[in-house]
């Protein structure tokens, strides 16, 4: 599916061009590629965003995250880019909740930590232009059509909050969503 979308194509070649060691495209634009094609839609639902996350230790300033992410629009200006280095989450995780949250270690614990299982996905181009997944509460919610509340960053009302805001269900009428607290 990745391969066949020409608009994440673009998207993975561009932010390979950064040369970031450790990123990936994710959250809604790989959801929706995903449950458009489930559904069979012949239109792909457009990105609000292309999420773009990477993680560098040695650099946690919002600085190089714009920097990045203006190098990206001009090399693609038809996307609105949003570039977030997960090294620095913590910080305004700890700001959001008032609770300190501990830094991510890697690309991956970032990823695991996005409010929903089935968004918990990003993919990445490499150098020998071969697609990559990282995922990892795994497919399975994603390709179930399922919502379900990922507990390890927000809290249940937070993911509530998010479920109506996203209306998933009248895009998607197969999706499922899993609303009781775990």
């Amino acid at each position: 599916m990745v391969m066949e979308s020409n608009q994440l194509m673009r998207a993975l070649g561009a932010v390979r061009c950064l040369g970031l060691s450790s990123w990936c495209i994710g959250a809604g634009v790989i959801r929706n590629l995903v449950w458009d094609h489930l559904h069979s839609f012949e239109v792909q639902t457009p990105a609000a965003d292309i999420d773009v996350v990477f993680f560098d230790g040695t650099d946690l300033s919002e600085k190089s995250e714009r920097i990045l992410e203006n190098k990206l629009s001009l090399m693609e200006p038809g996307f609105k880019w949003e570039l977030v280095n997960q090294a620095s989450v913590h910080r305004w995780l700890t700001l959001e909740s008032r609770i300190a949250v501990p830094p991510f270690l890697s690309l991956t614990e970032g990823v695991a930590s996005w409010p929903e299982i089935a968004t918990c996905v990003g993919v990445k181009l490499t150098d020998a232009g071969k697609v990559e997944i990282i995922a990892p509460h795994g497919l399975s919610d994603l390709f179930e059509m399922i919502v379900r509340w990922n507990p390890k960053c927000i809290s249940y009302s937070a993911f509530a909050a998010r479920v109506l805001q996203k209306k998933f269900t009248e895009r998607w009428p197969r999706v499922k969503i899993f609303i009781a607290e775990n």
